[in-house]
């Protein structure tokens, strides 16, 4: 796999992101953006960036902290979280910038399909492509692994154009049945296409092998896998207008 890193800007802030696609592959294939969780692009991002690449998308790993302010992954989530969570506007403006930064790069370099795209996201990355959606994108899915499902600015009717899958713990504390429910409510009162998979038993971050924070956070290898073939149907499915 070629990992390129693609820089843009957003309100005078830089931003770089990791374009991840299979050099070996001709033609252009469809674009997915990547929203990592709240330690933003970390190697273990690009690598989800490489596995997603293998399935025949043209990939890239999104920035949403900046250049200038990238955590370590050593410090208090919420330090970096917080402002993005107070001001979904920014956050909103910043995920689309990424989406036109992939979307740009990959055509440039005629490997991408810009009339093919979506976006998946894990943790605080899930909330970032629900955003997304939320922004009236011109997207055709969006998959939200374990992600924050809660927002200050709901989405309005008929602006919702992206299919939205959200994949979850059904035990997940850090975003509750309750926050669920609320989605599914935000969701149907925006005439949303919408799907929501609850797998029972299963914790927040299930997708990550490393997770192993029970009660919190626990990795499980049938959520994964089966979360992750999930996604790529209902994207699959997206693009060929079967949903």
């Amino acid at each position: 796999m070629q990992v390129e890193s693609i820089e843009y800007s957003f309100a005078g802030l830089k931003f770089q992101g990791e374009l991840v696609h299979d050099e070996t592959a001709r033609g252009p294939r469809p674009l997915l953006l990547m929203c990592p969780n709240w330690a933003g692009v970390t190697p273990r991002a690009v690598e989800i960036g490489k596995e997603l690449a293998a399935q025949g998308y043209v990939a890239m790993v999104a920035d949403m902290h900046g250049l200038e302010r990238r955590p370590t992954g050593k410090e208090n989530p919420m330090e970096f979280l917080a402002p993005l969570i107070k001001s979904p506007e920014t956050t909103r403006a910043r995920v689309n910038t990424s989406m036109e930064a992939l979307t740009g790069a990959a055509v440039k370099r005629g490997i991408g399909d810009a009339q093919r795209r979506a976006a998946i996201g894990y943790c605080f990355g899930g909330s970032n492509v629900v955003d997304l959606a939320r922004s009236g994108a011109d997207v055709a899915a969006v998959v939200s692994m374990h992600g924050n499902l809660g927002t200050l600015m709901p989405a309005k009717a008929g602006e919702v154009r992206a299919k939205i899958l959200v994949v979850h713990g059904a035990d997940d504390p850090i975003a509750p049945k309750s926050d669920r429910d609320s989605l599914e409510a935000e969701m149907r009162a925006a005439g949303a296409h919408w799907t929501i998979m609850a797998f029972g038993g299963v914790l927040h971050g299930f997708t990550d092998p490393a997770s192993n924070r029970p009660p919190s956070s626990q990795f499980s290898s049938h959520a994964n896998r089966y979360g992750n073939a999930l996604a790529h149907a209902f994207i699959a499915d997206a693009f060929s207008g079967k949903l």
